[in-house]
This record gives C-alpha cells, structure tokens and sequence, in this order.
C-alpha cells in the first residue's frame, strides 16, 4: 500500500513520539491523510511526561492523540518470557518483539473504537517490527490494512535516513528529542532499553560510549556489594526484601537497583534478524535478567533431567517464534500451555547478591515442590546404597563394550 491509497482517508498511526513518528506524521498530514496518533504507556524510562508525546505527535499534524495505559499488561509479558526463557538466540530478552505483542493487542481494541481499518507504524524495511506489528494484527484481525512509510518509493524518494528526517523536522519547526549528536536510537518500555543504529552498526566501534538509561556500566557501578531477596508464589514474583509489591513495582524496583550494579547490560549482541541481515546493539535489563537469574534457581532444584531438557527446548523455541511475532499462534500457544504446567510448581526464597553486573546466589528456603534431598549427599545420609550402583553400571557397561567390540569406536 503507498500514499495514493490512503490519501483522504483516516489511519490509525502507532507514534512513539519519537524521529520516525514526528517526521511520518507530518509528511503524511501533507499529502492529505488523516492522522490518528495512538501511543502505548508501557513503562518507558525515557518518557517520563506523556503529555510532552502528545504535544510533539499534535504540533507534527496529527488530528487526535489517544494514550493507552499498557503497563500491568507489560510487566505480564515480561513475566509469561521469564517463566518459559524465551531468549532469542541465548542471550535477548525480546525486549521489543514482547513490546509489540502488548502494543498490538492494547491498541487495536480502540482502534476499533474510533472506526479505524487501516494500521500505519514508523517500522523499517529493514527491521523486525515490520513483521511484528502486521502478523499480530492480522491475526488480532484479518480485516486490518497496514501502510509502512518506510516502504513507500514517495516517501524514500524524499527520506534516505536520519539525516533527511532531522532537517525535515527542524525546517517544519518540529519539536523532537532526536539530534545530529546523538550516534544512536534507543528504544524503551519497561522490560528494559534497546540501544541501535548510528556508531553501533560499525563493528569496530566499541560500545562504551552508550550512555545507559537505567543502569550503569559494570566499572561504574556500586562499589559495595548488595543483598536482595525474591519471594515467588505459583511462579510470580509476590515480595521483594520481605515487602509485598506488585508486578509493576518490581519490574522498576530492579531495573533501577539492579542498574546502579551494572546487572543485565549486555554489549556487542549481533543477532540474526527476520528479513535476514544482521544487526548489532547494546540492550539493558536489568529486571529481566534478575527475575530470571532468580527463577532458574528455583528451577534447578524442582525439574528432573527430563524435565529440563523439554523447558529448554521449549524456550528456545518460543524465544523465537516472540522474536519473529508469532507469539499467538496454535505453535507458540501449545508450548506455552505447556510452560504453565511448571509455573504452578514455581514456589520459595532466593538470596542473592550483586555486584559490578555480577549476581551471586547466596541461599534459597521454602522451595515448595523442590527435588534436591540429601539422598545425593556425599555424606551417611539418606537411602541411597552405593552397593546398587554395581548392578546399575553392569548393565550400562554392556552396550558400551559391545559398541567397542563391534568396530563402532574409533
């Protein structure tokens, strides 16, 4: 779809308030299209007065601007990626590709409301968002038309990159955050910050010079070690320290006293994106990654091997079907049903501690349905006989010796 077929017509446009939001809303209230801007709260550190995106996405041509409050349902995303440890390719939390999934399903509802059948985004052809904002709304409802900016020739004829947006914005007297100075863009809810583009895409550039938004670098952070505890009930984290609070609350309680330790900032993170180039940036969270660190520990003690096996392929699996947008699908929702099957499971204390983005665990109690007895002791304890075992290892030996003789080992 190009300019010429919503010329005239109303579209819904998800702003972030951001470059890419102001310049495409105005250039696209320029050509005679209607604007309406919707934004998701999801917790952004980074805008801390929603009132100022408002103001922005109004003075860049947009006729109405519609906030959602989308935060509960950000924390309950971040918590459904912990619990089944969907990572993309080991080490991303799908900070952005979980944004989309709540950005998608908190929007469209009033979209709706206001009569709307055609969905705009500021996404890159060469992005994964693109992806992500079209599959989850064509499966939130088959009958939404999508109009990407980004891959329309009239608008790439007149916008290369930043650069051009930039003087675009400063010749219409746009008010944006964005500068010429600042070598990269970030993108931001609560789950953590996504740092990218500018000097991050040149793989001989060092990442030091990102300047972190809830956190420190590991060498700049606190200088004294520091104890937490985390209390989860039915695989929700329920108190922090001994004090109850929500999910919300904790989500920020960690990112910002997991950031002053230098917890969860991972540098040089090279992934393979869904078009199939490559990308490079700095991500941040802090959260995440100590709700996990937590979560693992408990994890280790109530799982068998089986068990084990099965959780990791299972959010390898989901950790990508996330990252690509198909969240919702019958695949992602039968491996996620059967993630639920543990969460229940998912009870006790974690005593850890942090330092200079190191975490360390220091003990744990009152893990429910944990396997770890001292029938592995190393001591006179428990029932396990060590004269049993020569009867196990006769048996393995067999297939080992016939493999041998058999010619099957080199």
């Amino acid at each position: 779809m190009d300019i010429n077929h919503i010329q005239g017509k109303k579209i819904a446009f998800a702003a972030s308030g951001g470059l890419d939001s102001c310049t495409i809303t105005h250039w696209l209230s320029r050509k005679g299209v209607e604007v309406v801007c919707f934004t998701a709260d999801l917790g952004q550190p980074d805008e801390a007065n929603f009132d100022e995106i408002k103001e922005r996405m109004l003075k860049s041509g947009a006729s109405e601007f519609v906030a959602v409050d989308l935060k509960n349902e950000m924390a309950e995303m971040g918590l459904a990626v912990v619990q089944a440890n969907a990572k993309y390719e080991g080490n991303y939390w799908n900070l952005t590709g979980a944004a989309r999934q709540v950005i998608m399903k908190g929007l469209l509802p009033k979209i709706k409301e206001h009569g709307i059948t055609i969905f705009s985004h500021g996404a890159t052809g060469r992005g994964n968002d693109q992806v992500r904002f079209q599959i989850i709304g064509a499966m939130l409802d088959p009958t939404l038309e999508f109009y990407a900016a980004w891959r329309d020739q009239e608008f790439l004829n007149e916008f290369k990159g930043r650069k051009e947006m930039l003087a675009y914005c400063d010749s219409h007297n746009i008010p944006i955050k964005a500068s010429a100075d600042k070598p990269y863009s970030t993108d931001a809810n609560l789950l953590g910050l996504t740092h990218e583009g500018g000097l991050l895409e040149h793989l001989e550039t060092r990442m030091k010079f990102v300047e972190p938004g809830i956190g420190q670098w590991p060498e700049h952070a606190e200088s004294i070690p520091e104890q937490f505890s985390i209390t989860f009930n039915n695989g929700r984290p329920t108190h922090v320290n001994g004090q109850k609070m929500s999910l919300v609350d904790i989500f920020e309680y960690f990112n910002l006293n997991g950031g002053r330790h230098g917890i969860g900032i991972a540098e040089n993170l090279v992934e393979n994106r869904f078009v199939g180039v490559k990308s490079r940036g700095v991500y941040e969270s802090p959260a995440m990654v100590i709700l996990s660190y937590t979560y693992q520990q408990l994890l280790q003690q109530i799982l068998d091997r089986r068990a084990v096996q099965f959780y990791q392929n299972t959010g390898t699996y989901l950790g990508g079907q996330l990252y690509q947008g198909y969240w919702l699908d019958l695949g992602s929702r039968m491996a996620r049903k059967a993630v639920e099957e543990l969460t229940s499971l998912v009870s006790g204390d974690v005593i850890f501690e942090a330092y200079r983005g190191n975490l360390s665990y220091i003990s744990s109690k009152n893990v429910k349905h944990g396997l770890y007895t001292n029938e592995g002791s190393m001591e006179a304890e428990g029932q396990f006989d060590h004269k049993d075992s020569e009867g196990l290892l006769n048996i393995l030996t067999i297939s080992a010796r016939t493999a041998s003789l058999s010619g099957q080992i080199e």
